[in-house]
């Protein structure tokens, strides 16, 4: 076997810069051979590394509350929940192998945070999504939608975890480099828990799952540059996804960790063997001898560099306890998994790579990874000039609005707007019969806990065009806005999971956008006491076109103690007072409306007051612990007039409509409708009721409003909208299906 001859170019080729390359040479005191050239390139890589991004994530509130396990320290984040159950949860991004090819980027997406979930222990027990794309009028970003709905929609359902909540976004910036953000749920014993560790003289070492091919080599590399003319070109380098062997791995994984036949356990996710064999050793202060010719493979002549660097899915690292070999091999034999012993832990911190009997690989392991010999920088950063042009922008130049059910229809058709419909029908959101609030009816999706009182609501949320905008504040809102929907079907926010998607941090400018989104949430996050479990950092989402917005999404949980406190979005009965809670100020910078209509992305994003949120939030929660409120809706995307409308409509078995009366604002009524303020909820309330729900609002100072009543079937706005319900029907649910099918 003869290997190419290592040198600064080489390294250069597999994006490393010239110092990365003389720390390396450094740390082994010789030049590395090929494959621990390899080795070193993924794990150093921003995607498996943070190099760029640690630094900042580090100021974030990784502890507190009921957190069991933070940011960090495991593959994913453990919450409890009492009754010593814990929530475990994490969302991680596949946006270059999406763009390269859509479905299987997508489905691989979803089968590698699935094994995150249980490799901790976890029984993954519900799939959320976030996806951005360019505009539908484009043959290609429709081809792009398509095959991600597709992917996330066939994993999920054969796998048997519904997929239950979500969002999609519309924007020009990500035609060329689209979103696509994937968070599993489970629920796992606290006594059932795992680590991703090795540790133990002699302990054998197991590959179990799938045979290793060349898919996805340096696929964590490719996460780690920005999308070219060539990208096309790197479809190897995007995995090759097998539902139902993740299936039998998923049992397979949950019974050798509840027989305690397990020391520690990672899944072979971006960098492969390379990232599970070096990340487990270091944590366990350990090292590995391993043997690549005991790799079961499923293509000829496969060298030492591709076996280690392959992140072929469906394959899982196991340290398994001395003398429980047998029973390993019972349990991989009763669920049909391919298995293999090739190697065994030491106590010596090296991991040792042998093939063909020749040592290829000799690395301390703690050199390789995250807090320990990876690099970590301190980016410059410089703020944008724009921001200024941006945020001091007036809109008192605009034009009166004299139609304004015109410009109401143009806002509610909006593909930012309209119901998901076509992709949440794609996906079986009822398998495991857990699912209590349906994907579009309510502000975030409800999961029963079986055998307990007790359901999860959970929720991804995050708007780019706000942080383009106001990077800080926008990282506030995000945070704010996804509590907020947790709140509003009866849930107290627990903790999040983020996933940060930002262009080339290496431009000192997109560095600032990023340095100042995660600082915005951190503050946030200390305000509403929900602390981050982990996520994930994508850079380097650019296209030739241009970098997308900046785009910090935000998977948050709550919980939910009582089934019965569960609430609905939509107006559940006619004669209902309609009550605004929150203040509407003239704030359309960065709105749906301004885009839509006046085709501008620019202003402030609205302001937002965290300690006014957090009381707002812990009053609507109080009122619906008591019973009080029929129904909850977070106004956000489009203002109060879209929220208004989508609370007459989001239950499509019983549409309610409303009759509001708003006192004349002291600002253009359109401003008024399709303002973006922070901190609103829409409550409805029955008549018995109302006197206890104004006393709670009022003697809290929140701002509140009698808007109307509930019943008929128009919504009226004032003399300025009259709707039919009909009509708005027809509009929400039919709008992105008929994009589609154009």
């Amino acid at each position: 076997m003869k290997e190419p001859r290592v040198n600064l170019e080489l390294a250069l080729q597999h994006g490393l810069s010239e110092e990365e390359y003389d720390e390396i040479c450094k740390i082994l005191q010789r030049t590395p051979s090929f494959t621990e050239l390899g080795i070193f390139s993924v794990m150093w890589s921003e995607h498996c590394s943070y190099k760029n991004s640690i630094a900042e994530l580090k100021k974030l509130p990784r502890s507190g509350g009921p957190l069991l396990v933070g940011a960090g320290e495991e593959n994913a984040g453990l919450v409890d929940i009492g009754e010593k159950l814990a929530v475990c949860f994490k969302i991680e991004s596949h946006n270059h192998p999406s763009a390269v090819e859509p479905y299987q980027g997508a489905a691989t997406g979803v089968g590698g945070i699935m094994r995150d979930i249980f490799t901790m222990g976890a029984r993954p027990i519900a799939a959320l999504d976030s996806l951005r794309f360019g505009r539908l009028d484009k043959a290609r970003n429709r081809y792009l939608f398509d095959g991600v709905v597709r992917g996330i929609a066939d994993y999920g359902n054969c796998l048997g975890v519904p997929t239950v909540a979500g969002e999609v976004y519309f924007e020009d910036c990500y035609g060329g480099n689209p979103l696509v953000n994937a968070m599993t749920l489970g629920i796992v014993k606290h006594d059932q828990t795992a680590s991703a560790v090795a540790k133990g003289e002699g302990n054998p070492v197991f590959v179990v799952g799938s045979r290793t091919g060349r898919d996805g080599i340096h696929g964590a590399t490719f996460a780690s540059e920005e999308l070219t003319e060539e990208s096309e070109s790197r479809r190897p380098n995007v995995q090759v996804g097998d539902p139902f062997t993740e299936k039998l791995l998923l049992e397979a994984t949950l019974e050798m960790i509840r027989e305690n036949l397990l020391v520690g356990i990672q899944d072979m996710g971006a960098a492969g063997i390379t990232c599970s064999t070096t990340e487990m050793s270091a944590k366990g202060i350990s090292g590995m001898i391993i043997d690549l010719d005991k790799v079961p493979v499923r293509e000829e002549g496969m060298t030492p560099y591709e076996i280690m660097l392959s992140e072929s899915q469906e394959r899982m690292l196991v340290v398994g306890r001395q003398g429980m070999e047998d029973e390993i091999a019972a349990v991989c034999q009763k669920w049909e998994l391919i298995f293999e012993k090739v190697g065994i832990v030491t106590d010596e911190p090296r991991l040792k790579v042998f093939f063909g009997g020749d040592l290829v690989a000799d690395i301390p392991p703690s050199a390789c990874v995250l807090g320990g010999g990876a690099p970590v920088y301190h980016r410059e950063y410089k703020r944008p000039e724009y921001l200024d042009t941006v945020q001091q922008k007036s809109f008192d130049d605009l034009e009166p609005i004299e139609d304004i059910k015109a410009a109401f229809l143009k806002v509610f058709s909006s593909g930012n707007i309209v119901s998901k419909h076509w992709v949440y029908e794609q996906y079986d959101h009822m398998v495991r019969t857990n699912t209590a609030v349906f994907p579009g009816a309510g502000d975030a999706a409800v999961i029963r806990i079986k055998k307990t009182k007790k359901a999860l609501a959970m929720k991804t949320d995050g708007n780019g065009r706000y942080v383009y905008l106001n990077p800080r504040r926008g990282g506030q809102i995000a945070v704010a806005e996804a509590a907020r929907n947790i709140v509003c079907v009866g849930g107290q926010p627990l903790a999040i999971t983020n996933c940060l998607n930002f262009g080339n941090p290496y431009k000192p400018e997109m560095f600032y956008m990023f340095r100042e989104a995660v600082a915005g949430m951190g503050e946030a996050c200390r305000v509403l006491n929900t602390p981050v479990t982990g996520g994930n950092v994508s850079f380097y989402n650019e296209s030739p076109e241009s970098a997308v917005y900046p785009t910090p999404v935000i998977g948050m949980v709550g919980l939910i103690e009582n089934i019965n406190h569960i609430t609905a979005a939509s107006f559940k009965k006619s004669g209902d007072t309609i009550y605004l809670i929150g203040k509407t100020l003239p704030e359309i910078g960065g709105s749906e409306f301004l885009k839509e209509y006046y085709s501008l992305v620019t202003g402030d994003c609205p302001a937002l007051d965290l300690a006014l949120e957090k009381k707002i939030q812990a009053k609507v929660l109080e009122t619906i612990r008591n019973g009080w409120i029929n129904s909850a809706h977070d106004i956000s995307d489009g203002g109060l007039a879209v929220a208004l409308a989508e609370c007459c409509i989001l239950n499509r078995n019983k549409k309610i409509g409303a009759v509001i009366e708003l006192p004349s604002p002291s600002m253009r009524r359109e401003w008024f409708l399709f303002s973006e303020s922070q901190s609103r909820i829409i409550i409805s309330v029955s008549d018995e009721r109302r006197e206890a729900v104004e006393k709670i609002f009022l003697e809290a100072n929140i701002p509140m409003h009698r808007a109307g009543t509930t019943g008929g079937e128009k919504l009226v706005i004032n003399d300025w909208l009259d709707l039919s319900l009909d009509e708005l029907n027809r509009i929400y649910y039919e709008t992105l299906r008929n994009k589609m099918e154009e």
